[in-house]
């Protein structure tokens, strides 16, 4: 059995006005919902049982899974109705699916990309492994000369946050700014450190707050191809990508 989780709750306000009449999962691409899209890959990489977080039109998701059944896939919704929990608080309230194995993939239902799962799998080290580029943004994750992490960074606004001091006083230094990928694999050992968290909390700001005591790494493979579905404006461009790695 291989775990995973789609993030799929988000109100997609990029994406307006189609998420005024759905939701973000169900924006089609190419024919398909992005929904389709991400499944299709982690089931063709042998993930059978699969979490889906909803909110934001929750019951067109549930129609859309249950008119759409996998062979041999497990599907299981984590109800994010009465409020939304961010990506770190929408793992803890999926918690009690995510722990029959040792370990769970993470992947956001708007990224689209040409990364084997299996490669990220492969390079799972500590207690998460994060899938990470090179390339323009103004907030990157700072990893040190064996990828690990050791903080977060906003380059517009020269914010710096990490449990090293070191770090704070010299980021010019053997360090690795990159851009999170929204697809990540954690260890579920780190399920119950996140029970003292308040009800919503960023991932991101965890694995911050645990990366001193609870190795997190990066894995930037040389030849990704990303894209993230946030606005209106690139959903022609995400046709085009989607054909060009398929």
């Amino acid at each position: 059995m291989k775990q995973a989780m789609i993030f799929a709750a988000g109100l997609g306000t990029r994406l307006k006005p189609l998420t005024d009449t759905m939701p973000k999962a169900l924006v089609p691409i190419g024919g398909k919902p992005l929904l389709e899209h991400v499944l299709t890959k982690l089931v063709g990489e042998g993930y059978d049982d699969i979490v889906i977080n909803i909110h934001h039109f929750a019951d067109q998701i549930e129609q859309w899974v249950a008119q759409h059944p996998m062979q041999g896939v497990r599907i299981r919704l984590s109800d994010e109705r009465q409020g939304l929990l961010e990506t770190g608080g929408g793992i803890r309230h999926a918690a009690p699916f995510l722990q029959d194995s040792d370990r769970f993939l993470i992947h956001n239902v708007d990224i689209l990309s040409n990364t084997r799962l299996a490669d990220l799998e492969a390079h799972f080290k500590g207690e998460a492994t994060l899938l990470v580029s090179d390339r323009p943004t103004q907030r990157y994750l700072i990893f040190d000369e064996n990828m690990r992490l050791v903080g977060w960074t906003n380059v517009k606004t020269g914010e710096v946050r990490t449990p090293y001091p070191e770090v704070r006083e010299a980021l010019d230094g053997p360090y690795n700014l990159l851009a999170f990928a929204g697809i990540h694999l954690m260890s579920a050992s780190l399920l119950p450190l996140m029970e003292k968290w308040p009800e919503k909390f960023s991932i991101i700001d965890f694995y911050l707050s645990v990366c001193r005591e609870h190795p997190i790494y990066g894995y930037a493979p040389d030849d990704l191809r990303l894209m993230d579905v946030g606005k209106i404006d690139t959903l022609d461009q995400a046709k085009q990508f989607v054909e060009s790695i398929n």
